[in-house]
């Protein structure tokens, strides 16, 4: 009896970043097709259809968006010159996951939450991208401590 491969993607542990990434994507699938994040998330988890998602993805996924009203007034008030309307959807999904390391992902240091999401940034938006989401973040991670105090 031939035995078949496994699926090249399936297998080992899955990095925080391809978590992160997946996470990203996941939030900005359900803002292009106007749905919740989480329950898009519920369709996918154990499909076999689609690839393994990650315990890390799920948390940021729920995380993100249990916190969405509070990230996105943080995010409205420190993307100076921008609204949230008129950022490209791609960068809004990578700077929420940013924000929510930055304030509720208590085992991701700061500099890391910001680090990887400049990084998504890089490998999945416009060139202009990282500085932005680097400026923004930047710009509420000074206040970080501040604002975990009182979130």
């Amino acid at each position: 009896m031939p035995t078949s491969k496994p699926h090249p993607n399936r297998g080992g542990a899955i990095s925080r970043r391809q978590a992160r990434r997946r996470a990203v994507e996941m939030l900005y699938e359900a803002a292009q097709r106007d749905t919740d994040a989480v329950t898009l998330l519920a369709d996918r988890v154990g499909a076999t259809d689609v690839d393994p998602i990650a315990d890390y993805t799920i948390s940021l996924v729920e995380g993100v968006t249990g916190r969405k009203t509070q990230i996105d007034e943080l995010l409205a008030e420190h993307a100076q010159g921008w609204t949230l309307e008129r950022m490209p959807k791609v960068d809004l999904a990578v700077l929420r996951v940013g924000v929510y390391e930055l304030l509720w992902a208590e085992d991701v240091p700061d500099p890391v939450a910001i680090d990887e999401a400049v990084g998504l940034a890089k490998e999945l938006s416009t060139d202009d991208s990282p500085r932005f989401v680097n400026g923004v973040l930047g710009r509420i991670g000074t206040i970080a401590d501040r604002l975990r105090a009182v979130l």
